[in-house]
């Protein structure tokens, strides 16, 4: 046995991990509570919650990003944010434009090679 609960450490520890736990679902369910579904099918317009293929000017590599929030991380796909200078430059272009946004290490083009898949 492990002894009075208000000295065992493994029970704090695993109280205080509870806790932790409870706070990420009120947040989750506060983010689900205002939900709204995009992307309604298929687009060959760049918008959020679709997958794009990237190339940069001079460049040979496609990269392939969705566009959304960072909660989509899971989805094992890189996510490029809609607010970010790429993500802006990007919303409601189609496949084969070239685009500029301005970067850290100055003025980046990217062409779009493909919407959607």
């Amino acid at each position: 046995m492990l002894g009075d609960l208000s000295e065992n450490g493994d029970y704090h520890a695993a109280k205080d991990a509870q806790g932790k736990m409870e706070a990420r679902i009120r947040q989750l369910e506060a983010m689900l509570k205002d939900v709204e579904v995009v992307g309604g099918g298929p687009s060959d317009e760049v918008t959020t919650g679709v997958t794009v293929r990237i190339r940069y000017v001079g460049d040979d590599e496609v990269e392939h990003y969705l566009v959304g929030s960072i909660e989509e991380r899971g989805t094992g796909t890189p996510v490029i944010s809609p607010g970010s200078p790429l993500g802006q430059a990007l919303m409601g272009k189609r496949a084969g434009t070239t685009v500029t946004y301005e970067a850290p290490s100055g003025q980046l083009a990217v062409e779009i090679v493909s919407v959607g898949d």
